[in-house]
């Protein structure tokens, strides 16, 4: 039996997104990405979205109860009532917790659905995928300058919308995600590992190399 009930752990520009996109166009479920889900908060300058504006441009982690509680929300919808992808939730051991307790008194804690799965990349190949990472004002499809780069310099392929660096992908931020994705969320891997849910993956090689061994172990 596929697992259905996914949540990717890995730092900053580890593919995560790109991963759990084409997973979620495969096997028919939601792909819950926080990053995008708090996005949509600042553009939409609501009260939750200001708040995490300020922590999200300095590279720290957006309050844990704030973020839970807009997920929570996204996994009880109807929309993942078959399963879900999480993608950048949880990112410290209180959201964790936050969302077990969620599911066990939902009566949705179902073990034989669950699965974590890590990625794992060498840090300075990371730091160049975020650098050189550009993403569409329109679709949101994400690119890279050296490893897949637009077919038109600046003009996303899919929709032709507008390629833009975000504000938080240069060197200096990109090392305080680092050293907060280390101190908060990296010791997620032993919280899960514990609970039996947790396997690795390989991510520094080619995207389409990744995804067949992340088939292989959710299985």
């Amino acid at each position: 039996m596929i697992k259905s009930e996914m949540i990717f752990l890995g730092p900053p520009a580890s593919g995560k997104g790109t991963q759990t996109e084409k997973l979620s166009k495969e096997l028919n479920l939601p792909h819950i990405d926080t990053g995008k889900l708090l996005r949509a908060e600042i553009e939409a300058k609501t009260k939750e979205g200001k708040i995490a504006k300020k922590f999200m441009d300095q590279g720290q982690l957006v309050p844990a109860q704030l973020v839970a509680q807009i997920i929570i929300k996204k996994i009880f919808s109807q929309e993942a009532q078959n399963g879900y992808i999480l993608d950048g939730f949880p990112r410290s051991i209180e959201q964790a917790e936050i969302l077990e307790k969620a599911l066990m008194d939902a009566g949705k804690a179902n073990s034989n659905k669950r699965i974590v799965i890590k990625l794992l990349v060498d840090r300075n190949s990371l730091l160049e995928r975020i650098v050189n990472r550009r993403m569409c004002k329109n679709c949101n499809k994400i690119y890279n300058l050296k490893t897949f780069p637009p077919k038109i310099n600046g003009i996303c392929d899919a929709c032709g919308g507008k390629l833009y660096q975000r504000t938080d992908d240069n060197e200096e931020t990109a090392t305080k995600r680092f050293d907060t994705y280390n101190k908060e969320t990296a010791p997620l891997a032993d919280y899960y590992r514990e609970k039996g849910f947790l396997v690795t993956v390989n991510a520094d090689g080619e995207p389409s190399e990744v995804y067949q061994e992340i088939l292989s172990k959710i299985k």
